[in-house]
């Protein structure tokens, strides 16, 4: 049998024809089986089919003999915090994060919040689930505790909460799971919260949340203007992602941050180590080494981002794609940390978000991620390595191709999930060399209209 819902670095797929109750009770017993001595953390989103796939995870894991413990409703980073914040053996998240309706998943890790990927024991469990092995009989026990304290005051450990200002905040959870989270910071802290999309409803009555397309940010940059808050964020379902706007309503990409955020961490770790990917990186170079750091570039994907960290003691990792990383947090993402360090930087500052990133905008323009759909990758970025190939670039294969120019570089890369070329395009301080090179390089592709 085979099982598509397996994914390089975690499951997804469509409920139930690629993923249902029976295959999520083989799932949790061949987990339990990767895993360590000690309970599971298990956790869900707040899709549809979230509590029956969590009761079947249930069911495999105490059939294992392995005691649980639920943590219920949550985000994916709840999951990372409470595995090696009691020492459990691993952990499970429900969820689909930003895919379609119908679609469900999950993320798995080992102890100390270790992300378990194709590479580290995914496909083992892919065999298991895929066999036919009659299914463990054992006496495990389930342990509800939906307690979020010790994760809220992990969160506010990094700030110093007394010297935040009382910022305007529009906060957007699209539904999603966050809104749990910010109403038990907030009594914490001096915001004005700006709530929208808040209540968890896993029917998505305003689409699935993934501010990472443009369509779907204008109900936070709306609120951000109307309210004349300091900032807006928005998250994606299980809010390991979170996005910015600033005071006028302006999407951030999310390159501007992984720099911003890295300069914060190292004034508490001087001389520390940042990891980055390769997507996007002269402007996060830059600002490392100007705050005395030490960059150091990583493949994408949270799994190579983790290990890279764990072998560098890197305090912080940043990727475009919206996810931040933090050693004080096992090396895990998180969607919360970020926001608070970028209110404590406006508050200790008196700079606006927007202010605080415009030089480095005007600095280092890019494209963001335009993505293209290709018959043949690999013929297609053959053609366009042997266009420039006279030019005497600067290539770098660490995650794709990166061409590197004295004004300008690029990189493009094959998706791990889907049949896409993804394109990221910078420039020094050139607005008009971005818009023709990205031009350029969109015909060399296909000349096909791209998909953001």
């Amino acid at each position: 049998m085979t099982l598509p819902c397996f994914k390089a670095y975690d499951i997804r797929g469509r409920v139930p024809e690629e993923l249902d109750a029976a295959l999520a009770e083989r799932i949790g017993a061949g987990t339990a089986s990767l895993l360590g001595p000690g309970p599971i953390v298990l956790g869900r989103d707040i899709r549809l089919s979230s509590p029956e796939l969590q009761a079947a995870l249930e069911k495999g894991f105490t059939g294992s003999g392995r005691d649980v413990i639920d943590i219920g409703l949550c985000g994916t980073e709840e999951v990372y915090f409470q595995t090696f914040h009691r020492q459990a053996a691993g952990g499970v998240m429900v969820t689909a994060s930003h895919n379609p309706m119908g679609y469900n998943g999950m993320k798995l890790v080992r102890e100390h919040a270790r992300p378990i990927s194709g590479d580290t024991g995914l496909f083992d469990v892919r065999e298991f689930a895929a066999g036919t092995a009659a299914l463990p009989s054992g006496t495990g026990q389930v342990r509800s505790d939906t307690d979020k304290t010790a994760y809220i005051q992990h969160l506010l450990g990094y700030v110093d909460v007394a010297k935040l200002k009382p910022l305007k905040v529009v906060v957007n959870a699209g539904n999603g799971g966050a809104g749990l989270v910010i109403d038990e910071l907030a009594p914490h802290l001096p915001f004005e919260f700006i709530r929208i999309q808040h209540e968890p409803d896993g029917s998505f009555p305003n689409g699935i949340p993934n501010p990472l397309l443009p369509e779907n940010r204008a109900a936070t940059a709306d609120a951000v203007r109307a309210h004349g808050a300091d900032f807006g964020i928005a998250w994606d379902g299980d809010f390991d992602r979170c996005f910015f706007f600033d005071s006028k309503g302006e999407f951030i990409e999310g390159y501007y941050l992984v720099g911003l955020l890295a300069v914060a961490l190292l004034k508490r770790s001087p001389g520390g180590k940042i990891i980055h990917d390769p997507r996007l990186t002269w402007n996060t170079v830059e600002m490392v080494k100007q705050a005395g750091g030490m960059p150091i570039m990583s493949k994408t994907g949270h799994a190579f981002i983790k290990e890279r960290m764990r072998a560098e003691d890197a305090i912080y990792g940043g990727e475009m794609s919206a996810h931040h990383y933090f050693r004080d947090f096992a090396y895990c993402d998180s969607g919360m940390i970020p926001w608070l360090l970028i209110a404590e930087l406006v508050s200790q500052t008196g700079t606006s978000l927007g202010d605080l990133v415009a030089d480095r905008m005007r600095a280092f323009p890019c494209s963001g991620e335009i993505n293209f759909r290709v018959d043949d990758a690999k013929a297609t970025v053959a053609r366009v390595l042997a266009h420039y190939a006279g030019q005497s670039p600067q290539l770098d294969h660490t995650d794709g191709v990166s061409v590197e120019f004295d004004s300008w570089r690029f990189n493009l890369r094959s998706s791990n999930t889907e049949p896409l070329l993804r394109l990221n395009v910078e420039t020094r301080a050139d607005a008009d060399l971005l818009r023709a090179r990205s031009e350029e390089l969109t015909a060399l592709i296909g000349g096909q209209a791209p998909q953001h």
